[in-house]
């Protein structure tokens, strides 16, 4: 058999190798045994695309300074309020919102984008939703900084608070997964899916307590509900209140233990009856 032949037989058989690959816990637990693959390109793709500008890390940093100290300060004097108060909220609202933001948007283009990859026998679909969860991460640690310096000039900081957030942290980062997942294989087979989940997000930036606060939003009023249906809202509020000394809505953990079990169930659902069709669809 030709070298071209065998070529061709390798592409033609990634589906079929991909049969005996499609269990998400045995995969995403071989991704992170092997996270070579997916954090070290994640983190080179950061540093190649911005190796050449001058300001570099700064550009990086930029869009947190942007909304924490631009637009908070510019609604902090709307609504009256103290810097020192509103900035912290803003810097923390922003940074979490932005990690689940980044995760579902990127994952719907990011099997389509290593398609190469793919079609080769790389088969392992979580490699490709970790590199995104990771390209994510960085970038929260990146903007940190920015947001360390609101709570920095915070009045009223509860350091137990922010350990607890620390801790809180991963469960942002469980459900940022499964959506990944899910949103990787829908955008693999319908790629328009990127530009509509984009627009969907300005709306969700604005329906989620981020540069208002939820106390405007009674419950019993419709804007109440929609901002309590809203899943970006108890994940920023799990981690934000216990830093600036507030109480977490009652709702709160059963929203999310609800929506962190069902979500992964879909994922694991979806990437069993799915993931080996990802070949063909890319």
């Amino acid at each position: 058999m030709s070298v071209h032949d065998q070529s061709t037989e390798g592409v033609l058989r990634a589906p079929e190798r991909g049969l005996s690959m499609h269990s998400l816990f045995r995969d995403l637990a071989a991704s992170l045994r092997n996270p070579e693959f997916w954090a070290l390109s994640s983190w080179l793709d950061i540093v190649v695309r911005n190796r050449q500008s001058r300001l570099g890390i700064f550009w990086l940093m930029s869009p947190a300074i942007v909304y924490i100290w631009g637009m908070g300060s510019f609604f902090a004097s709307m609504m009256h309020m103290p810097l020192s108060g509103f900035a912290a909220y803003v810097a923390v609202g922003y940074l979490v919102f932005r990690v689940v933001n980044s995760a579902m948007v990127e994952s719907t283009g990011t099997l389509a984008a290593s398609a190469p990859f793919i079609l080769d026998g790389h088969v392992r679909l979580t490699d490709f939703v970790l590199k995104v969860i990771a390209t994510s991460s960085f970038h929260f640690l990146i903007s940190l900084p920015v947001a360390v310096l609101a709570l920095a000039i915070y009045p009223d900081l509860h350091w137990l608070g922010l350990l607890f957030s620390l801790v809180s942290l991963p469960i942002v980062i469980l459900n940022a997964l499964w959506v990944g997942v899910v949103f990787a294989l829908i955008g693999a087979r319908f790629p328009d899916l990127r530009h509509l989940v984009s627009n969907i997000f300005m709306f969700a930036f604005l329906l989620t307590p981020i540069i208002w606060h939820a106390d405007n939003m009674p419950p019993g009023s419709l804007r109440g509900t929609l901002m309590r249906f809203n899943p970006f809202y108890h994940l920023v509020e799990l981690v934000r209140a216990p830093i600036l000394g507030q109480s977490i809505d009652a709702s709160t953990p059963m929203y999310l233990a609800v929506m962190t079990i069902g979500g992964w169930i879909i994922a694991v659902v979806a990437y069993r009856r799915y993931a080996r069709y990802v070949p063909l669809w890319v």
